[in-house]
């Protein structure tokens, strides 16, 4: 290689360099959690959340099945919500302190604590979005997935190992009598099975980068928004380094030619 190519090749190289060791610290600002979600009050549901930060955005993946099914002849709604703010634990059948046989949601609020963000379909992710039934997930099964802004305190939950999952709805015959006839402890004007928990789960860090993939099943699919912060705040910074090398080795292409033009002239 002559002076000439050296000349050209350095400077990109170095800043190649420089741009792809940047995306270690960068990194660090990524997170993920998940869970699998237990039945609770007999719903013989499942499921399994994964959640991926990067900054404040949050992707939130979900699957569920075996829930309440439909509602007035409807696909029933279900209210989903990250818990914040006290054990970070799922209830235990102790916390059913009225004895009607159903752990309703201000009895479960000592484990898993207040809303932090509301699990909705669209719009508002606040607390103020909770019992929103026309943003909830429908019927028995669905995947849920979607981007939003996480907020401060919900986020400080998540590293602390006390964020846990609740999704609400349960089949009123499933209930006892006495609980069938209670209105819900949250909303007055419906039944107490529309706002009792149904599947709970604490969140966890993760090492895996994604929950895998899949048809979405019946229910709530809802697209990713800010797709390309999914990525990563670094994907930027290598794909630059990337074209500093590949300008790097067209720049010694360049240079072979001049040198290679020289001795013919």
């Amino acid at each position: 290689m002559n002076k000439k190519s050296a000349f050209l090749i350095a400077p990109a190289l170095a800043l190649g360099a420089l741009a792809l060791s940047g995306s270690p610290a960068l990194a660090a600002d990524t997170a993920s959690y998940q869970t699998t979600l237990g039945a609770l009050n007999g719903s013989s549901a499942s499921g399994t959340v994964m959640i991926s930060v990067t900054g404040d955005q949050a992707t939130v993946t979900e699957k569920v099945s075996g829930l309440a099914a439909s509602f007035n002849g409807q696909p029933y709604p279900h209210v989903q919500h990250i818990h914040i703010g006290a054990q970070g634990t799922c209830p235990a059948p102790s916390a059913d302190t009225n004895g009607d046989g159903v752990i309703n949601t201000t009895e479960g609020g000592p484990a898993y604590g207040m809303i932090g963000t509301t699990l909705t379909t669209s719009g508002d992710t606040s607390p103020a979005a909770g019992t929103d039934l026309t943003l909830a997930g429908m019927g028995s099964d669905f995947t849920y997935q979607r981007t939003f802004t996480l907020n401060a305190d919900t986020a400080a939950s998540l590293k602390a190992g006390k964020a846990v999952v609740v999704v609400h709805g349960l089949d009123p015959a499933t209930l006892s009598a006495k609980a069938q006839a209670e209105p819900s402890d949250l909303v007055p004007s419906l039944p107490l099975a529309a706002t009792s928990p149904a599947l709970c789960g604490t969140l966890a860090v993760s090492q895996m980068s994604s929950m895998p993939g899949g048809a979405p099943g019946t229910g709530v699919t809802t697209a990713v928004a800010h797709s390309s912060t999914t990525a990563g705040p670094d994907a930027g910074m290598i794909a630059g380094g990337s074209a500093l090398v590949l300008a790097a080795g067209g720049a010694l292409l360049v240079g072979r030619r001049m040198s290679t033009k020289s001795v013919k002239d």
